[in-house]
């Protein structure tokens, strides 16, 4: 930056700036003259009295006279005496000037002899004049834009060196060739005035001029001889040259290169890209600026060096600046890498942190129930809970960084082995049982975790969906694998692939036969839908089911399936056989009152008795809205349908459920069933829950039954309906009538159990 404006300085593009700096400077340092020097001024009263111009130079001869009586120190005219007046005031003049006790100054100056002619004339009084007179140049330099900023110390007339008016007056000697800047701080209104005519007629208060300088010239505006100034606009050359004149009195001023100040600017410059935020950055070019002035200004006062400070000051701005820019930028960069809602580092940070070689595993914990969490508090204290719960993943896992990915997913960067980080899973899970205090409130937060290889594509991603899996499949935790990718592949596949499926017949549907125990035959069966895919075979409900589930499809595959059911219901009713079919239900359905209609509306068209129905509603399933769901149910089983729950005893409000939930039937879960024959906990359970569902008046269905010493158990303890491989794998519509058939008593083939 110094070097780029220090070639700008160079062009002298700064020029203009400078300038306005200087007349900044007048104003600010505005002053009052010192009333050493006077103007005796050739004004619009004394051309009246006058009445003539050229004027007779006994005019002037008088007025010497008359200051010289007062007691001047000096008298300098800066009036052109190059050319002869008539004789006898001219030697009158001579005489006055020869006579006078004050030292007298009449004016030289240089010319170009024309436009274009390159020649010098030099103008000096006539001879007569410069006897006993001093000769002072009254020569001004205007800069290029016509403006008079600064007076010659001398010049050269007539090879002979000779001191500028203002020099001469102030005593001060200096170099030919060199000037000095006038003070246009000086309040040019504040120098003594007197006209001209009144001094020749000897109107001077007593004492008024002694020891004074005094300074003649033309102020009517007739005369020309007229400037512009900084600050004050045009003004007569006799003031100018009293300016100057108060300017050397109050010292010699020298100009000072703009070099000096660059290079005290450059080491303010360092300490302003040392910034490290924005408001000090601002603070510090501010504070640059003002040391820079003051510095200015102190040179001028102190000791009348007159810097050029517009480079400098450019340096700490465009320093300032591009600092401010610059920081600005970082932060933005910041701010994208930062949660907005949590002020955790978000993805894009993740994303972008520097990379370790003891990075192993991208570890993502989903928070369970993030919606309800989110309406179990104010949204704004979201964030503050997210805080917390990352600030305890930080102290169990032992990382700096904890990363908000997704919503609910927060993901960081472990070096241990699966082995000792699988351990400390477990732990940070166990630690998050202990309910983290919110606005008053204890909240009990529980997390899933996904873990995935660091050098994989998209660790994180993988990591979070590792984690879906493992909510999915209940456990706490899952790895992702290379074939999990694969498999997500082909479930999204799937989910484009259902609208042919359903067109086409590929959605089947099998049976897994119920036995009646008290009449020992399979009146009733649970439909089970399959996906018949033409490359991937027969594919089981768990391949499908919970991407149908978490997309929102799960309508449209349960009225497929109970439309075939109720097709089927009524070929073994033709058939001669009465088997009740239950269907399955999601607990996401059971809000949906499009789909209670349509549901109701293929019951009531299906030809099919309706008490034959029943609806099967997971007991561990989470409703969304519980009291939306019960009013389907009621709906439903005011309709005729029957409500089964199953999975009986694996949730955590079975007996609530049973309280609230128009059921009909039970469905003890195969968990407790398959060996309650030999443990007698689940003995005692499934003994107790058949009790309880006969004195609420509900059917039992027992899951799982795979031995015929559990069938028996089942029967001995009054069971009213068993399900399980023993009893039959599911199978076809054909290949149900043809088993249910047999257990006719007129059958040729009794039940197994018998």
């Amino acid at each position: 930056m110094a070097l780029v404006v220090t070639i700008t300085a160079l062009t002298g593009a700064f020029r203009n700036t400078e300038n306005r700096l200087q007349e900044f400077s007048f104003a600010l340092l505005s002053h009052e003259a010192s009333g050493q020097v006077h103007i005796v001024e050739m004004d619009a009263a004394s051309m009246a009295a006058i009445r003539r111009w050229p004027w007779p130079r006994d005019h002037y001869a008088r007025v010497v006279s008359a200051l010289d009586q007062a007691g001047v120190r000096s008298i300098s005219f800066d009036v052109d005496f190059s050319s002869d007046g008539d004789a006898a005031g001219d030697r009158a003049l001579a005489d006055a000037i020869a006579a006078a006790k004050a030292s007298v100054a009449l004016p030289t100056f240089a010319q170009k002899a024309g436009f274009g002619d390159e020649r010098q004339l030099d103008s000096l009084p006539i001879p007569i004049l410069r006897e006993h007179a001093h000769l002072a140049s009254v020569s001004v330099l205007p800069d290029r834009d016509g403006y008079v900023r600064r007076i010659p110390f001398g010049t050269v007339t007539s090879a002979t060196a000779r001191p500028s008016l203002s020099a001469f007056v102030a005593g001060q000697d200096g170099a030919v060739g060199e000037s000095f800047p006038v003070d246009f701080a000086i309040d040019p209104a504040t120098i003594p005035r007197h006209s001209f005519v009144a001094i020749e007629r000897g109107m001077i208060p007593s004492g008024s001029l002694k020891g004074k300088d005094v300074i003649i010239g033309a102020s009517a505006i007739e005369l020309g001889d007229r400037y512009t100034v900084p600050g004050h606009g045009v003004m007569p050359g006799v003031i100018i040259q009293a300016l100057a004149a108060e300017t050397l009195g109050e010292g010699e001023p020298v100009y000072g290169s703009w070099a000096l100040p660059l290079l005290c600017a450059a080491v303010l410059a360092l300490a302003i890209l040392a910034a490290q935020r924005r408001r000090a950055a601002l603070l510090r070019t501010g504070g640059a600026l003002v040391v820079l002035f003051t510095m200015w200004l102190a040179a001028r006062l102190a000791a009348d060096i007159w810097f050029e400070i517009a480079p400098a000051l450019m340096l700490a701005v465009a320093t300032g600046a591009i600092r401010h820019i610059t920081l600005t930028q970082r932060f933005a960069a910041q701010r994208r890498r930062i949660d907005p809602e949590s002020g955790l580092p978000n993805r894009l940070a993740l994303d972008t942190r520097d990379p370790s070689a003891s990075d192993r595993y991208a570890v993502a914990a989903q928070i369970d129930d993030f919606d309800a969490l989110k309406l179990a508090i104010d949204g704004d204290n979201i964030g503050t809970l997210l805080g917390r719960i990352a600030e305890r993943l930080k102290v169990a896992s032992g990382v700096e960084a904890v990363y908000r990915s997704e919503d609910r997913t927060l993901v960081w960067v472990s070096a241990l082995p699966i082995a000792e980080l699988e351990a400390q899973l477990a732990g940070i899970r166990a630690l998050m049982r202990s309910p983290i205090e919110m606005a008053g409130r204890r909240l009990g937060v529980s997390l899933t975790f996904g873990v995935a290889d660091w050098g994989a594509a998209d660790p994180a991603v993988q990591a979070a969906h590792a984690a879906s899996l493992a909510k999915r499949a209940g456990k706490f935790w899952r790895l992702h694998t290379a074939g999990t990718g694969e498999a997500v592949t082909q479930q999204f596949s799937l989910l484009g692939e259902l609208d042919d499926a359903l067109r086409s017949g590929n959605i089947t549907v099998l049976y897994q036969p119920k036995l009646n125990l008290a009449t020992r035959q399979i009146d009733s069966v649970e439909a089970l839908v399959r996906w018949n895919h033409p490359e991937r075979g027969l594919l089981p409900p768990d391949c499908f089911i919970p991407l149908f589930e978490e997309r929102g499809r799960m309508d449209d595959l349960t009225l497929a399936v109970l439309t075939q059911a109720l097709a089927d219901a009524r070929q073994w009713h033709a058939r001669g056989l009465t088997i009740s079919v239950a269907v399955n239900i999601s607990a996401a359905l059971l809000t949906s009152q499009s789909f209670a209609d349509r549901a109701l509306a293929l019951v009531a068209r299906g030809d099919v008795a309706v008490q034959q129905i029943t609806f099967e509603v997971t007991e561990s399933a989470q409703f969304e809205d519980t009291d939306g769901a019960i009013a389907t149910l009621q709906r439903f089983r005011a309709a005729g349908i029957r409500i089964s729950m199953d999975d009986y005893g694996t949730g955590q409000s079975a007996l609530n459920y049973l309280k609230l939930l128009p059921l009909s039937e039970l469905k003890i879960d195969r968990m407790f069933v398959a060996q309650a024959h030999i443990d007698k906990g689940d003995a005692m359970l499934v003994r107790s829950t058949v009790q309880l569902a006969h004195e609420l008046g509900l059917k039992v269905v027992a899951e799982g039954v795979e031995e015929a010493a559990c069938l028996a158990f089942l029967k001995r303890i009054g069971c009213d309906y068993a399900q399980g491989y023993f009893i039959g794998k599911p199978l076809s519509a054909d290949a149900l009538a043809t088993l249910a058939r047999e257990t006719l008593p007129d059958g040729a083939v009794q039940a197994r159990a018998a």
